[in-house]
């Protein structure tokens, strides 16, 4: 069950549902005029969905016809600084693709996040929970710890049975893309990863790369597009 609140449709619309055992969680369903694909999208571990590059990505998708649906873990809804266990994490991604489903019928379906967010959502793919979803986009997903390189958290991705794309920043201390290349090339579903120079994993890029964290943020949401655009995904 989902309820629905009319807010500024300008920031979107508001949206709470149910996570069993865990209450209800608070959502923000962004949905354009020219949506063709609909992201469902986790935050990460130490902001909600209002954090600012949510909220920035998430105009950007809707100006390339990606909505996008962002939503609360339990934690963060209960303003408790620990995560949820990943139980509880994989079953709030399910539950909000599900409400997706349901908001924006007739959109093909995607999910992901940003780090913590995304890696839930990979988790709940994993476990064969996220029914309907088309693929994966995690906006810098977080590998192994800042400065301590490691691949265990990557061990699930082999069962993930749809597409991924991967966004990730060269200066990314939760990602040594030295240890992230051949995970991408040797998984059985197709993994895209698209490195952007100099970003880190803010998303935020050097003056020296020439670009602004604006243009970062633009190339997020295009490469989204594109990448959803190439799988030819009928609704």
């Amino acid at each position: 069950m989902f309820a629905r609140i009319v807010w500024d449709m300008s920031e979107g619309e508001r949206l709470r549902f149910a996570v069993e055992g865990a209450g209800e969680v608070s959502a923000i369903l962004m949905r354009p005029a020219n949506a063709r694909w609909l992201l469902v999208l986790a935050h990460g571990a130490g902001a909600g969905m209002t954090h600012p590059f949510l909220e920035r990505i998430a105009r950007e998708l809707a100006s390339v016809g990606v909505a996008t649906l962002r939503y609360q873990f339990p934690y963060m809804e209960q303003r408790r600084r620990v995560p949820d266990a990943t139980s509880v994490a994989t079953a709030t991604v399910a539950v909000a693709v599900r409400t997706a489903a349901k908001v924006a019928a007739g959109l093909p379906l995607f999910a992901g996040g940003k780090s913590f967010g995304g890696r839930m959502s990979s988790q709940a793919a994993s476990q064969g929970l996220l029914e309907g979803v088309k693929g994966l986009v995690f906006f810098g997903f977080p590998l192994h710890p800042p400065n301590k390189p490691g691949t265990t958290r990557a061990e699930h991705l082999a069962k993930v049975r749809v597409p991924m794309l991967f966004l990730q920043g060269t200066r990314d201390t939760l990602a040594d893309l030295k240890l992230l290349r051949p995970i991408c090339r040797e998984l059985r579903s197709p993994a895209t990863l698209h490195v952007i120079e100099t970003a880190d994993h803010s998303f935020h890029v050097l003056k020296s790369s020439g670009k602004t964290d604006a243009d970062t943020l633009q190339e997020l949401a295009q490469t989204t597009a594109s990448w959803a655009e190439n799988l030819k995904i009928e609704a």
